[in-house]
């Protein structure tokens, strides 16, 4: 149920409202400069909210100094007069201290977010984790050509077996078999490949075709360098996709978490009321201070009967 009340007053005249306006300018307080100065510091030296509201932790310390200045700047802009007037301006203060606060949190939440994603990404997977997810695959080079540290192995280990070849001439049934022990034995189609050249090799036909002039080593290492270079060419290629999906990550997080962000928000929300309530009423107190008549505020009661 809401009830409100209204105040019918008689409207002042321009005179009684003149009148009210020299009387104000003889209001009671302090007349020398060292007098408001210190009238305008007692909020900060006396106000209930403006000791507590610093956060002075064992890890974390809010300067005393920047909240003492941001103080007397609103004392100096909003020139309060009495306690009241002072109670109001210490509470607009502090909503404003805990609104900057609130910011600074944001901001944090998303820096945790950012920062603890890069380092999950950068311990996970281990290296033993990543290698049983290739052998998983069915054929683990097919699966370890789909990642920039995957094509570098393979390259490396093509790099071993062209190495090979320049000291035995050909590829050897043994060299084929250390190559397939490195996934596990596991049968490869990159294996498969390099053992169907091996053999047109012996039977005189090669799958490129023989190029006039060259020898069985020179084919063999003409074939592993294509071989090496479309490899290399797929490493480049994951390098820029993990780049981009990195960069993609990177901006998702650069909103806090959903239960996070709404607890924020609800917080900014409820200050920023409170701050413009707070105005509101300050500026009431100081038209009536300057001699306006102002009819009641009206006032709802939303609270549920029984």
């Amino acid at each position: 149920m809401a009830a409100t009340d209204l105040a019918m007053k008689k409207p002042t005249s321009p005179k009684q409202i003149a009148a009210n306006r020299r009387n104000a300018a003889k209001s009671t307080g302090p007349c020398t400069s060292r007098g408001r100065a210190i009238s305008r510091m007692n909020a900060v030296k006396h106000g209930i909210l403006s000791r507590e509201v610093l956060v002075q932790s064992r890890v974390h310390h809010e300067s005393a100094e920047e909240f003492e200045s941001l103080h007397r700047r609103f004392f100096d802009d909003l020139r309060p007069e009495g306690a009241l007037e002072e109670m109001l301006v210490d509470q607009i203060v502090t909503a404003h201290w805990r609104l900057r606060r609130a910011l600074a949190a944001e901001s944090g939440e998303i820096s945790l977010g950012i920062d603890g994603g890069e380092r999950r990404r950068r311990h996970s997977p281990s290296p033993t984790l990543q290698w049983m997810q290739w052998l998983a695959f069915g054929d683990p080079f097919q699966a370890m050509s789909e990642s920039s540290i995957g094509s570098s192995l393979i390259v490396c280990w093509l790099r071993d077996l062209r190495d090979a070849v320049k000291r035995e001439g050909v590829i050897t049934e043994t060299a084929l078999h250390s190559l397939a022990a490195r996934v596990g034995g596991k049968p490869t189609t990159l294996v498969a490949e390099l053992d169907a050249f091996r053999l047109s090799l012996d039977s005189g036909r090669t799958i490129q075709g023989p190029a006039p002039g060259d020898t069985p080593k020179a084919e063999t290492l003409a074939f592993l360098d294509r071989r090496i270079a479309e490899f290399q060419h797929r490493k480049w290629a994951c390098v820029e996709e993990e780049e981009s999906e990195e960069e993609a990550r990177r901006s998702a997080a650069l909103l806090p978490s959903a239960p996070a962000l709404d607890k924020i928000l609800r917080y900014e929300i409820k200050l920023e009321r409170q701050i413009h309530r707070n105005l509101t009423q300050l500026e009431r107190l100081q038209r009536m201070r300057s001699g306006e008549s102002l009819p009641a505020p009206l006032t709802v009661d939303l609270s549920e009967r029984d």
